[in-house]
């Protein structure tokens, strides 16, 4: 069994950064990809971005050119390094690792606002 622990939510500011960390323990080796989602109030939950175990990564047209996903394969830890966010980027973004099972994090909530 995978578990993650996800860390790095806050509040910033329209135009400021933020990084997310998650670190993943247990069954690594059944790991073959982990990305980010994100579920603002009252929408569906959706894809921010995933990295293969290969490092190949994809993101969705509304972060690409100011969201970047990166592991540290050392640490077991997949990173989104989040810039120019913007109030619509506000959510509760959620670590996922894909393999034989689909393990969740617990969220941490992300807030751009003034």
């Amino acid at each position: 069994q995978v578990q993650l622990v996800e860390s790095g939510g806050g509040l910033v500011q329209p135009g400021g950064s933020l990084r997310l960390s998650c670190a993943a323990s247990g069954s690594i080796i059944s790991i073959n990809a982990m990305g980010w989602y994100r579920q603002a109030p009252g929408k569906e939950r959706e894809l921010v971005a995933t990295i293969t175990r290969g490092g190949t990564t994809n993101y969705a047209d509304s972060v690409k050119g100011r969201f970047t996903i990166s592991k540290d394969n050392t640490k077991n830890t997949a990173i989104l390094q989040m810039n120019s966010l913007k109030p619509e980027d506000t959510a509760a973004y959620y670590c996922v690792a894909q393999g034989v099972l689909e393990v969740w994090g617990q969220g941490t909530l992300v807030t751009v606002s003034s």
